[in-house]
């Protein structure tokens, strides 16, 4: 059997074991993403996001063969980059995290949605968004950091 071949978070990786392993697990059990949460393992709640080659998934519903060759970002190599702080400014800045389950899911919805489109409106905010369930700030405040990372990025996206 051959290794399973992908760049997680920037660094080459090599996973050994099925094709059939769910991605989250792997993320978390081999290469200690804890950002990666499970939260339903039916690809509904998005906790468990993560962008592979620039488009988020839904981690629980990806099995490891899926990711030949893939580049696979997390909350940990995300949270390295200009766009991150971005975001972490203008979710602090509006008070846009509560418990933080959902914080990471919800960051990537961010990115992968202001990498497509860098002036969203409120409408595709939500929509970019509704893959994340929030149980704490309804939604509202998720929003308007998403809207105030958009203006205030100057560009970046």
């Amino acid at each position: 059997m051959n290794d399973i071949q992908f760049t997680l978070n920037g660094k080459e990786a090599a996973y050994s074991g099925s094709a059939a392993d769910r991605l989250l697990e792997v993320l978390r059990n081999v290469y200690h993403c804890m950002s990666v949460k499970c939260g339903c393992k039916e690809g509904e709640c998005g906790a468990c996001s993560v962008l592979i080659d620039g488009i988020l998934y839904n981690s629980c519903c990806v099995a490891m063969g899926a990711v030949e060759g893939s580049s696979i970002v997390t909350m940990e190599g995300f949270r390295e980059t200009e766009h991150f702080a971005v975001l972490d400014r203008a979710f602090g800045e509006v008070s846009a995290v509560q418990c933080g389950f959902c914080t990471p899911g919800m960051l990537l919805a961010a990115e992968a949605l202001l990498s497509g489109n860098p002036h969203p409106d409120e409408e595709e905010i939500r929509e970019g968004l509704s893959g994340n369930l929030c149980r704490c700030t309804g939604y509202n405040a998720i929003v308007n950091a998403v809207k105030k990372a958009a203006e205030e990025g100057n560009g970046l996206w």
